[in-house]
């Protein structure tokens, strides 16, 4: 299969919630697939410091893959500004990797626990606007967003309710990314769709789950463990 492949291929994980152990799955799971990057959609600690993060990170760096991260709301703000070598942050930029263009936004919408880094859905407007505004037109767009958008699969929390945040849905709808990478909803793993847009949430990493994305003429997705 590898040897017929000529796209991207997508290792992507979410919510790791400072396992380490999960951390090292990962570099070991990203090796064995032979993926060309690795994406991480936030919770890389669960309410640490961001020198814990960063030490969480390091087996992503020894593998010297790219990597593309947003922190979650159970991540300082802080760790939005990092990059460590190979392990970049894409809050509020944009970043080419191959032919298409990865944008990000971390944290999440308000919440009712008062988790440490939360926004308002203005506030994430304007970082996706801005990250947008760096990307080349002519690529194909993956958006990476801690929060999912509203009202699909992929938002829907224990209690029933959706949660996820309206502006990156209407931000889906208006731009039309190719894939939209998510977390943060620890019990809606799944896939969704809006429009021609892919929406993936690979569940928690702390938990052994995964995505495997080959980007080629479409987006195909496969869940898996670390």
């Amino acid at each position: 299969m590898d040897k017929e492949r000529t796209g991207l291929r997508i290792l992507a994980t979410t919510d790791f919630h400072g396992s380490s152990e999960a951390f090292l799955k990962t570099s070991r799971k990203a090796r064995a697939i032979r993926a060309d990057l690795i994406v991480i959609c936030g919770d890389v600690t669960h309410f640490g410091l961001l020198q814990q993060a960063k030490e969480l990170l390091l087996p992503l760096q020894d593998i010297e893959m790219p990597t593309l991260f947003v922190p979650g709301n159970c991540d300082l703000p802080t760790l939005a500004d990092e990059t460590m070598g190979t392990v970049e942050s894409i809050h509020g930029r944009c970043r080419r990797i191959g032919d298409f263009s990865f944008l990000g936004v971390g944290g999440s919408s308000p919440s009712p626990f008062n988790t440490p880094f939360e926004l308002s859905e203005v506030e994430i407007a304007s970082i996706l606007e801005k990250a947008y505004s760096s990307c080349q037109t002519q690529l194909k767009t993956i958006v990476v967003s801690h929060s999912p958008p509203r009202d699909t699969k992929v938002d829907i929390a224990f209690t029933g309710e959706h949660v996820g945040s309206q502006t990156v849905r209407d931000l889906v709808q208006r731009k039309h990314p190719e894939l939209l990478l998510c977390g943060h909803i620890h019990e809606a793993k799944g896939m969704d769709r809006i429009g021609e847009t892919l929406i993936v949430n690979p569940g928690p990493a702390r938990h052994g789950n995964c995505v495997i994305i080959d980007l080629d003429k479409a987006a195909d997705a496969k869940f898996d463990i670390l």
